[in-house]
């Protein structure tokens, strides 16, 4: 099944647009974990566990594993989620843009190595960043166009023969560059303004959506702008909320990462009908 066909699957099968980012800040973990030699994946696996249910799609953060010298727990975490889970997407968040060979070894890294069911790039290069990636046809490439943070700012809103530069990347991607049908783009919620732009510019294309929970992105703006006409079309993402959830009395923290996972969940749910 290809990205976009397992992505849809998720949507329905969990009745969830929820994208649960595994991010394992190793001075948040539980201090029982913290310096166990494979604590970060004992971690993600408990989180995987108590949200899968509630997910469309889980997506780890290579900088939190490749910063620990833990490559090999982000290996073990994502062969647990495709033995475990194959029907929830695996999206490798690793922000890559690069050209040529060099990006061509990046694609072989998320799709071989790690087993992603898609990845982030940056497309600053151009298609030549983006290509290289294509040639595994059945796997995901979500492309960078309107990020969630202010400095964003600095270059996406630079004019662009009249329109924004963000609006020009999400034609091209839109229009140009998704060969294979397994595009997507990754917009902040943090602007859902533009997120409404860049949802009348690309149709039915997936969006993956971070910057709710501890950025503070609306959760009701963000899904009334990016809402597909059946209610979906969006990995909204959220990591810190529900991984350093505060344990209630008697919890433990997979416990806690469920009911915030589960009301975020219902929260979403709550904007999707048109």
């Amino acid at each position: 099944m290809n990205f976009i066909d397992k992505l849809g699957a998720a949507w329905t099968r969990n009745d969830s647009l929820l994208c649960v980012g595994l991010d394992p800040d190793l001075a948040r973990l539980p201090a029982h974990l913290r310096d166990a030699p494979d604590g970060i994946a004992r971690f993600c696996k408990a989180i995987i566990d108590a949200t899968a249910d509630l997910a469309c799609a889980f997506k780890p953060q290579i900088a939190y594993f490749a910063a620990l010298g833990a490559e090999q727990q982000l290996e073990e975490i994502c062969a647990y989620l495709r033995e475990r889970y194959p029907e929830i997407a695996l999206i490798l968040d690793a922000k890559r843009g690069d050209i040529g060979a060099t990006a061509h070894q990046y694609a072989r890294e998320a799709f071989d190595r790690y087993g992603a069911d898609a990845v982030t790039v940056n497309p600053y290069m151009g298609f030549d960043s983006v290509e290289p990636y294509m040639q595994w046809k059945d796997r995901g490439v979500i492309v960078l166009c309107r990020t969630s943070n202010a400095g964003g700012s600095d270059l996406q809103f630079l004019d662009v023969g009249g329109q924004p530069l963000y609006q020009h990347v999400a034609r091209l991607v839109a229009e140009k560059w998704n060969v294979n049908g397994q595009c997507a783009l990754v917009v902040g919620a943090t602007f859902p303004e533009e997120l409404a732009q860049v949802r009348r510019i690309v149709g039915e294309m997936p969006l993956l959506v971070p910057g709710i929970g501890a950025q503070g992105g609306d959760i009701e703006a963000t899904v009334r702008a990016g809402r597909t006409a059946g209610g979906a079309g969006m990995m909204i993402n959220s990591s810190r909320a529900i991984l350093f959830a505060t344990p209630e009395e008697g919890e433990d923290f997979a416990a806690a990462a469920r009911r915030v996972a589960m009301e975020t969940r219902d929260a979403i749910n709550r904007y999707r009908a048109v």
